[in-house]
Order: C-alpha cells, then sequence, then structure tokens
C-alpha cells in the first residue's frame, strides 16, 4: 500500500491510504471513436528488428483525440495552453456522479442542479478543489464508435454530459478544480457550441474526456492523477489518467 496526502487543493505531502489503482485511459488504436473531421490515428513502422535491429513507430493523431485533456487554448486565442498546468495541478481529489440511469432514458441526458443535490443528500457537499467525474455508461458504447459518438456529424451526436447550469454551480459554488466524463465530450452531443467545454476552460478548470473504469471508482474519497504529453502550445494532448482508490 503506498500512501499520499489528499487536501483541499493539489496534494502537497504527507499520506492517505489507497488500496487500489484503477487505469481510466484507453488504449490508443486506429479504430478508436474520432470526433467527425478530426485527424485520422495512424502507426507506421520506420524501423523494425529484421532491417534495423529495433522497433520504432511513427504515430500521428488530433490532440483531442482517446482519453484526453483540453487545454484553455482549445477556445480561446492567447490562452495558455498545457503549459498552465503545474504538476501540482494534475494530483486531485475526485468524486464520481452516476447518470446512467437517466442517460439509458435519454441519451441526451444533462447533468442538473438536483442531480448534484441528490448526490450530496447521499455523500456530503462535493468537496473544493476536486475534479468531478461524470459515470454515464457510455463506456461499454467504446468499440462501437457511430453508438459511442451517437451519429457521425459534427452537431448531430447524441451523448450525454455536464449541463451549463449544473457546470455554473459547480464552478460557483464547489469551487471545483475540473470536470471528467466518460464520452465524447463535457457538454452532451447535441450541444454544438461546447458550452460546458468553454465555461470550464475560460476558468482554467482540467477538461477530461473520453476516459473509462469509472464504473470501478466509488462517489468519494479517489485521487487523481493526470499524466500528460506536454505538447508546446498544445490545445490538448493524450492523457494517462490514474486513479488511486480507497
Amino acid at each position: 500500500m503506498v500512501t499520499q496526502q489528499q487536501e483541499d487543493g493539489p496534494a502537497k505531502g504527507g499520506s492517505i491510504s489507497f488500496s487500489k489503482v484503477v487505469d481510466l485511459s484507453w488504449p490508443i488504436h486506429p479504430e478508436i471513436p474520432q470526433w467527425p473531421g478530426d485527424p485520422p490515428v495512424e502507426f507506421k513502422t520506420v524501423a523494425d528488428f529484421k532491417d534495423d535491429g529495433y522497433l520504432l513507430r511513427h504515430f500521428s493523431m488530433g490532440e483531442h483525440s482517446s482519453t484526453h485533456l483540453s487545454a484553455p487554448s482549445s477556445f480561446q486565442d492567447g490562452a495558455p495552453g498545457h503549459e498552465g498546468f503545474s504538476p501540482e495541478d494534475l494530483v486531485r481529489p475526485a468524486v464520481v456522479i452516476d447518470i446512467t440511469t437517466q442517460a439509458e432514458v435519454d441519451p441526451d441526458y444533462a447533468l442538473t442542479i438536483n442531480d448534484i443535490l441528490d448526490w450530496e443528500s447521499r455523500h456530503g457537499p462535493v468537496p473544493q478543489s476536486c475534479v468531478v467525474l461524470l459515470r454515464t455508461g457510455w463506456q461499454t458504447r467504446w468499440s462501437n464508435p457511430p453508438d459511442y459518438l451517437g451519429g457521425t456529424r459534427a452537431g448531430h451526436l447524441h451523448f450525454p454530459g455536464f449541463g451549463l447550469d449544473a457546470s455554473q454551480m459547480l464552478l460557483d459554488g464547489r469551487n471545483i478544480a475540473g470536470l471528467g466524463t466518460d464520452t465524447a465530450g463535457a457538454e452532451p452531443g447535441a450541444d454544438s457550441g461546447f458550452s460546458v467545454s468553454r465555461l470550464a476552460l475560460e476558468n482554467r478548470l482540467i477538461v477530461l474526456e473520453n476516459l473509462t473504469n469509472l464504473d470501478l471508482l466509488p462517489p468519494t474519497g479517489t485521487m487523481l492523477v493526470v499524466g500528460l504529453l506536454r505538447l508546446e502550445g498544445g490545445s490538448g494532448c493524450p492523457a494517462s489518467v490514474t486513479a488511486l482508490v480507497p
């Protein structure tokens, strides 16, 4: 068992115990779901064992593909890229709000203020400086990209997400550090204006998309560790997201 401190803000030493480590990131390969119009995921072998004695591949993909972290520069010219996140920013307590039942009935479901208040009635207030993870159940659709995205054209996609009013409440009333989801976007797919993503990134919050294994996390008590590819000037990048579960 390894230990690390959990505070209201980023971890800064000390200790908290955890018993399980959960990977929240999808493996990257060419068949993963892709936002319409995004660059394809491509791998090309440039050196192999037979001819070179070692293996080396070239790969390319869009900055917002697979499990990834968005940066403020996604929607604001001149805003910081990933250099705006310190290592301490990327170690955060996390809570999980489960809307799988609602999303099963309505694929365009948006988290509401009442959903948050219902969650708090069972688990206590959403902690300050945490990342709120939204479990929708959409990870079960990952292997079927049209089903996962709910369509094939941008502006005509259907998957659940955070509602704008609920996100504003979490930001203003709970002082959260970020949002994460097991779908392709922070807001429902039908929201072509990316309203929640814009709100979160304008306020320099963490935004994680295309997470998996949220069903393995408890509602509270998890510590989240986000690993980045530090793409200079990047608007987003693939992320390795790890959950330390008590």
